[in-house]
């Protein structure tokens, strides 16, 4: 089900919002990859996802999986919860699980849309998935997706690989600073487009 419903959702994105991806050379064919995003509409999930040939695995608020139809879909597609406001251990174990296993997760740093255009602050989780899973980040921007009409730009960018700190007393300022380093890189593929 997963690749007919990116396969059509791809389609449709393509026919209403004149999508445009950049940068598809940048995604790594095989092993365990962190896909991070900035977010400004509930359009970004389906067109950061239709912009690869993997499937995405995308960490996505409790709530949304609470919705008839769209919980189904959702986990059909390979979404699994995050509960916001508390710890997340079940979904950072999954998230890890799946890391470890090759696969590729998708998630959203800000932890919710930005309504302004502008980069929010960024939660640590994925700093910390990253080092953890041992695995690459690929930042991907998302460009104009809200509303139902007009062009959309997805711009990947190259992977970029930190290293664990070597003591445990600097890890969440070392998460910090990869979070800053995530985003900045975002910010610039969006200025790279406009």
């Amino acid at each position: 089900m997963f690749y007919w419903f990116y396969l059509l959702l791809g389609r449709v994105v393509l026919l209403l919002r004149r999508w445009k991806v950049h940068g598809g050379e940048n995604i790594p064919g095989h092993g365990g990859l962190l896909v991070v995003s900035n977010h400004v509409s509930y359009w970004d999930p389906v067109a950061v996802g239709c912009a690869f040939k993997r499937r995405i695995h995308f960490m996505a608020k409790a709530e949304l999986f609470a919705v008839p139809v769209l919980g189904s879909i959702i986990s059909a597609c390979g979404a699994f919860p995050v509960h916001r406001g508390g710890t997340n251990r079940k979904a950072v174990q999954r998230a890890l699980q799946l890391l470890r296993q090759g696969q590729v997760i998708g998630i959203f740093p800000e932890g919710t849309r930005s309504h302004t255009n502008e980069l929010l602050d960024p939660h640590l989780g994925a700093a910390m998935l990253a080092l953890h899973g041992e695995v690459p980040v690929l930042p991907v921007a998302v460009i104009c997706t809200r509303g139902v009409l007009g062009k959309v730009n997805v711009v990947i960018g190259k992977p970029l690989v930190f290293a664990r700190p070597q003591s445990r007393k600097d890890l969440k300022e070392n998460y910090r600073a990869i979070s800053i380093a995530i985003m900045k890189e975002i910010a610039r593929l969006i200025n790279k487009e406009r």
